[in-house]
């Protein structure tokens, strides 16, 4: 029996780490994400560029000899992926994170103005819409005697470094939320919830990334200047143009910081360009300003 799984796919570092653990595990996947006025919306740009390159990879095609192209078969499933409109909320949430809320505070993750960052009630609302998808599909292939449905995973990639700040991501809040939706629905025994990440660290999230990348046979770099961290993220219009433009990540935000410290913890560059006000910056210049953040934190 084939592997299911419903993914809340931010565009960001760790639902984009699980999307590549999900398909090196076997798991076809239905990837949801959401538009809810977020300021970072371009992260939401960035997964939809992630699951094209994704099943670019997953057909692979050879050429014989007269020229005649022909799929080899699938390394792993193609990916769905659909956007989910809620962008009416922003006028309802008081957030940094979200247009027309607060400036989104600099500094490191564990610090008090960090709390601005909270959307009240975020992973509950699209807990629900996961859920629903999720227990859906399950429940698609029964038949009039009940006697058929195919098991289901909802995958979420909270992690711990999220606990201190989001109390919705928080084991006791996972536990309760579905809890309720075993309570309210039919059939629930045919889903499960699977977050592999909930007590590990953005590193270690990292390190699995780039094992899923191995054993997937894809670049690591390619994948990960596909995802977006920053909650700050800086548009920088090019010189022909008063509209057109790029998106590039800051590095002072607590989610850039936090991302780019698993960056160093793994020895690698960033292949996401990170900028400021001045324009886009080195990598090595991201690096220093971050090393010094961590060390004032850490005094």
């Amino acid at each position: 029996m084939k592997k299911q799984a419903v993914l809340s796919l931010s565009g960001g570092m760790d639902s984009s780490s699980l999307l590549l653990h999900l398909l090196a595990n076997g798991y076809e996947v239905t990837a949801l994400g959401f538009d809810y006025g977020q300021k970072h919306k371009v992260e939401l740009e960035r997964a939809k560029s992630l699951v094209e390159y994704l099943n670019g990879c997953s057909q692979r095609a050879k050429q014989d000899q007269l020229g005649t192209i022909t799929v080899t078969g699938e390394n792993f499933p193609l990916v769905k992926y659909q956007v989910i409109k809620l962008d009416g909320l922003q006028k309802l949430l008081n957030s940094a994170l979200v247009t027309g809320g607060a400036d989104v505070p600099e500094g490191h993750y564990e610090q008090d103005n960090m709390k601005a960052t909270v959307v009240p009630n975020r992973n509950k609302i699209f807990s629900s819409l996961i859920q629903a998808a999720a227990l859906s599909i399950a429940t698609n292939n029964i038949g009039d005697d009940c006697t058929v449905g195919q098991p289901i995973a909802i995958a979420m990639g909270i992690h711990a470094g999220d606990h201190a700040i989001y109390p919705d991501c928080r084991q006791e809040f996972r536990d309760a939320d579905f809890e309720a939706f075993r309570i309210g629905n039919w059939d629930t025994d045919l889903v499960s919830v699977y977050t592999p990440y909930l007590e590990v660290t953005k590193f270690e999230i990292l390190e699995d990334g780039l094992r899923s990348c191995e054993a997937l046979g894809l670049d690591f770099d390619e994948v990960y200047k596909r995802t977006n961290t920053s909650y700050k993220p800086i548009f920088i219009k090019h010189n022909w143009s008063d509209y057109e433009g790029t998106w590039y990540s800051d590095y002072k935000s607590a989610a850039s910081v936090e991302r780019i410290e698993a960056f160093i913890k793994l020895g690698r560059p960033d292949p996401v360009t990170y900028a400021d006000e001045t324009g886009p910056v080195s990598w090595q210049f991201a690096k220093n300003q971050v090393e010094r953040v961590l060390s004032e934190y850490k005094k």
